[in-house]
């Protein structure tokens, strides 16, 4: 059963909840009020019951999107498109099926609802994020997540296009285009002027942290995880480790 957060958008929670998963993927499904077809954005991982509830709650699907090539977002791509006939489109072509591969900037319409396309590089180097102008929402795949904050990994991820995507974002809840952050993870974001300068902040306290690191001494990413994220589960300390990687190639070509 579908979850409506806006006049245009509704989520169903995948069941694959886990520590990078959070409670699981939200598939959003995105239609204009009063038209027959929908929008799908990242039918998730590939699990049965959450495609049939999806194309229950879809109804006849015109298009299949997603933010980013990561598994628990992309892996349901041959049961979606199995199931409703829809052209699936990604930046990558290797997520795009019978349409054009995603471009910045661009504006997708299907009856009525008006879907804003921008690039989001970052948390994947192929990360695309989808504005509802109507709703003044943002579908923020993994660059935002609900809860907590988003890890970059390298090399798939950097640091740079990673805080130039945040600093996009602000911008567009400046200037009042955006008011809600519908994130690939965890609840959606209200108040995402404070989210996002929370995760500015964060990024720039971490690479403090990492060049504090790097002056007493540390010379290896997993030296710097050992002092920076002491305070982190070590379970997510190979996660932190790639993201020390990331944070490393980001000081080194500042």
């Amino acid at each position: 059963m579908s979850t409506q957060v806006t006049s245009r958008a509704s989520f169903i929670l995948a069941d694959n909840p886990g520590i990078m998963t959070l409670d699981g993927t939200n598939t959003w499904i995105l239609r204009e009020p009063g038209a027959s077809r929908s929008v799908v954005v990242d039918p998730g991982p590939d699990l049965a019951e959450h495609i049939d509830a999806v194309v229950a709650a879809a109804g006849e699907v015109a298009l299949v999107l997603f933010t980013h090539h990561h598994w628990d977002h992309t892996d349901a791509l041959a049961s979606i498109v199995g199931a409703t006939g829809a052209p699936t489109r990604a930046l990558s072509p290797e997520h795009t099926r019978a349409a054009e591969p995603l471009r910045d900037g661009e504006t997708i319409e299907v009856d009525g609802l008006r879907i804003d396309v921008v690039a989001a590089p970052g948390h994947t180097r192929d990360s695309m994020a989808f504005v509802l102008p109507q709703d003044g929402a943002l579908l923020s795949g993994d660059t935002v997540l609900g809860r907590g904050t988003t890890v970059v990994a390298h090399p798939d991820g950097a640091l740079g296009p990673y805080l130039d995507s945040l600093r996009r974002f602000r911008s567009l809840v400046t200037d009042g285009h955006v008011g809600t952050i519908l994130p690939g993870h965890g609840p959606v974001i209200d108040d995402p002027a404070a989210v996002l300068d929370f995760y500015l902040a964060h990024r720039e306290e971490r690479l403090e942290q990492v060049r504090a690191a790097r002056a007493a001494g540390a010379r290896t990413a997993r030296q710097v995880v050992e002092t920076v994220y002491a305070d982190v589960d070590p379970v997510l300390w190979d996660a932190a480790e790639a993201s020390v990687r990331a944070q490393l190639e980001h000081l080194d070509e500042a």
